[in-house]
């Protein structure tokens, strides 16, 4: 499972011009399933995105979690994220999970992420999407589990 991270001070997801997903200061992330992927694969990136230190302490450090500033998260799928760009001008998309997978593997991300008490957001599965932001810093990471 990858997850592209972008700490962000905003960001908003539309499809056919009306905003899905809307969050202010927190994580955007960009989440993309493989074939190898399962709910405890799910369970690891959560626990990673939610925990990461990315955001600063006081002393300017980066010293704190999504948790610890009580940040929002904005969720959007990402098949690219699973292309395999090692070779050639094309990506290959071999090792991606199947839709109904990669469906089902989102939806549990995102119903485990409400669950932990974060303010979560979400793109529209599938859907041609246009997503803004303010990355932060500029912050950003990929995440693998």
């Amino acid at each position: 499972m990858q997850g592209l991270i972008q700490r962000v001070k905003f960001a908003k997801v539309e499809v056919g011009g009306e905003v899905v997903g809307e969050i202010q200061q927190g994580i955007l992330l960009l989440l993309g399933v493989e074939k190898s992927d399962d709910e405890s694969s799910a369970d690891k990136l959560l626990h990673k995105v939610s925990n990461y230190r990315i955001f600063t302490d006081d002393a300017g450090k980066m010293n704190l979690s999504l948790k610890d500033i009580e940040g929002e998260l904005l969720v959007v799928s990402q098949f690219t994220l699973a292309a395999d760009t090692k070779k050639g001008m094309r990506p290959s998309f071999s090792s991606a999970g199947t839709p109904q997978q990669a469906l089902s593997l989102y939806e549990y991300f995102v119903a485990k992420a409400k669950e932990t008490g974060l303010t979560v957001a979400t793109g529209e599965f599938g859907a041609d999407m246009q997503v803004s932001l303010c990355n932060d810093g500029p912050v950003t990471f990929n995440l693998s589990v």
